[in-house]
């Protein structure tokens, strides 16, 4: 698990979106196990009720699931509902206001695609 914690989001949600970053990755895979919270916490630097809060937050999700005495493993269909889950915040939180935005500007349907296709064509 690599990455860098940052002021700007809380910590807990951001060990949970690491951890769905690298389930997204294939660095965990389905039915295979994660840091634990003591490793999170020692790694990060954190207490380790924070990181246990942030891989409880996958538990509700059902990202994750915890195996009783061993650790908490990486649920079968976890990346599909990791994609579900971000696909619906990036329409939310992205498109809705590309589109709000685009209609205050007078940007029509087909000429907001084509800077769409432009930006594709630039990555």
């Amino acid at each position: 698990m690599n990455g860098v914690l940052n002021e700007q989001t809380s910590i807990y949600l951001q060990i949970a979106q690491m951890i769905e970053n690298d389930i997204l990755r294939g660095i965990y895979l389905e039915e295979e196990q994660v840091p634990s919270t003591n490793e999170l916490a020692r790694v990060f630097r954190i207490n380790p009720a924070t990181a246990a809060k942030g891989v409880n937050l996958l538990v509700d999700e059902a990202i994750l699931y915890k195996k009783r005495g061993i650790g908490m493993f990486v649920s079968t269909g976890a990346v599909v509902a990791i994609r579900q889950k971000r696909k619906a915040a990036f329409y939310q939180d992205f498109v809705k206001t590309l589109v709000s935005e685009a209609t205050n500007l007078e940007i029509d349907k087909n000429e907001l695609l084509e800077m769409i296709q432009k930006a594709q064509n630039e990555q």
